[in-house]
């Protein structure tokens, strides 16, 4: 199975009095340099994705933006929200047998970062994906030992 994790891209900040309200966080929009970033991101992710790749996406404005970029249907995915825990985020991609050969996941820091952690380390740690940033991680058997191969990484700027 293949799971990328794709950061949603920059976004407007919020107004200080309103960074704890929860409605008002999911409704942030991109910036235009968020859109630049989604673009690129995805345009590469495109050009190397399965048709049959599930898309799952966080329910933020944000995310769904960023998701919009690969041009193709997605799934929205409360699991994946502001907030959610790595174990949540890897129920809902169904690691490591899946729910498809390929499951992309858009969502946030710092959950993004600690499903990485454990993926590749066995333990959650708050590693830091830069906003657009995408980490594509695959599983293996061998010799009967299950292995998690880091296949790419890819932030806006590099592509």
């Amino acid at each position: 199975m293949n799971l990328i994790l794709w950061r949603h891209a920059d976004a407007e900040d919020l107004p200080e009095r309103l960074v704890e309200h929860h409605p008002a966080d999911l409704q942030r929009r991109l910036t235009q340099r968020g859109h630049k970033q989604a673009e690129r991101v995805g345009q590469w992710l495109a050009a190397r994705l399965d048709k049959d790749a599930l898309i799952l996406v966080s329910p933020a404005l944000r995310a769904q933006e960023t998701a919009a970029a690969l041009k193709r249907e997605f799934e929205t995915a409360r699991e994946i929200a502001p907030g959610a825990d790595a174990s949540a985020v890897l129920a809902a991609a169904g690691w490591p047998d899946g729910r498809a050969d390929t499951v992309v996941i858009v969502g946030h820091q710092p959950t993004l970062g600690c499903v990485a952690s454990l993926l590749l380390a066995g333990h959650e740690a708050p590693w830091s994906i830069k906003k657009a940033g995408l980490w594509w991680c695959s599983n293996r058997k061998r010799d009967e030992e299950a292995q998690v191969v880091l296949r790419a990484v890819i932030n806006p700027d590099l592509v």
